[in-house]
């Protein structure tokens, strides 16, 4: 059978029979059968994932639904909106791994905040996105005005003229679920470089730190998106990195069935891609077999662990999905020739 129409989803099923490669393959299987069946999926973002644009492949798949709600840093949510303002003046260092402590102070020297083989420009990105986010901080002090962290960068990007742009919008992850709605959870929004400077703002009695709803009141609303999420086939828990992004979220369930007292859907996929090696006491590199003991998953739930670099695998993944996206006829019939 002809494969022109699916080329990444033909060379997966090809090339990737064991180790990482087979996690990947049956992993990227059991999304879309989960996906195409009606279920949905919601994504768990840590890392600099944003500044490693990851949008270039994550934006298409939250317009073509596969991608349902997220939970990410406050970090990878101002730097999707940094990278559609700012890319111009962004500057690369694919050097990095021989630079000396000199080296660095000069990169600092010139106002750019380096991550890994990028850098975020200070002026362009942080500087300039200020002079938007604060008025709209102050004006919601004035008014009383409460809101989630994600609420004032879901409105401040869709009122950005796009002759400010310098990115791809069609490559913007943060543009593109706002403009879906997307249900999004910013744990610990305050270890960003804006929850930073929102503190200031803070401090200097500018701003109140009412208006910005807590991480006990995103979690008391996340209830009831849940609810919604899992309606149906159910809802799907896809995992990049550890931390606080992902653990906040997956705790819903037990935390429905436990604290609540109601009952829940468990979650219906469970798929982590994680550089963090198995480890003693790490909540990164601990198997999905122990969120069983913590009620998040049940021994039936679709488990996949792909120990690899997020920025190499994601947008593999998310290629292989589109295309099962626009030719599903095509793609399962490849897909059932495979699994024969």
């Amino acid at each position: 059978m002809p494969t022109s129409e699916t080329p990444v989803l033909a060379f997966v099923l090809a090339n990737y029979k064991n180790f990482n490669a087979r996690a990947t393959r049956d992993a990227l299987l059991a999304y879309w059968d989960h996906v195409s069946s009606g279920g949905r999926m919601f994504w768990s973002v840590a890392g600099a994932m944003s500044s490693a644009q990851l949008g270039i492949t994550l934006a298409p798949a939250i317009r073509a639904g596969l991608i349902h709600g997220l939970s990410v840093t406050g970090a990878n949510l101002e730097e999707s909106l940094f990278r559609l303002v700012a890319h111009a003046a962004y500057k690369d260092f694919p050097e990095y791994r021989y630079f000396t402590k000199q080296d660095d102070t000069r990169i600092l020297e010139q106002r750019m905040r380096r991550v890994t083989d990028t850098s975020i420009p200070e002026d362009e990105a942080f500087r300039a996105v200020e002079k938007i986010v604060v008025p709209m901080w102050k004006g919601a002090t004035e008014r009383g005005e409460r809101r989630f962290w994600h609420e004032y960068f879901y409105e401040l990007i869709q009122v950005l003229e796009p002759s400010v742009y310098e990115g791809d919008p069609e490559a913007c992850w943060l543009l593109e679920a706002a403009r879906h709605k997307l249900p999004i959870v910013v744990p610990g929004y305050e270890d960003s470089t804006f929850g930073n400077i929102f503190a200031s703002y803070v401090k200097t009695g500018d701003c109140d730190a009412s208006i910005v709803k807590s991480g006990i009141e995103y979690m008391a609303d996340f209830y009831d998106r849940y609810e919604e999420l899992s309606a149906g086939r159910g809802v799907g828990f896809f995992q990049i990195g550890g931390g606080i992004a992902g653990d906040f979220p997956i705790c819903v369930v037990p935390s429905t069935k436990y604290d609540l007292q109601k009952p829940v859907k468990p979650w219906a996929y469970f798929c982590q891609i994680s550089d963090s090696t198995t480890s003693y006491g790490s909540y990164s590199g601990a198997t999905p077999n122990e969120k069983i003991t913590w009620d998040k998953l049940t021994e039936t739930t679709p488990m996949f662990v792909i120990e690899s670099d997020a920025t190499i695998v994601t947008p593999l993944m998310l290629s292989a999905l589109l295309e099962c996206q626009r030719q599903p006829e095509v793609a399962n019939a490849l897909i059932t020739r495979h699994r024969r």
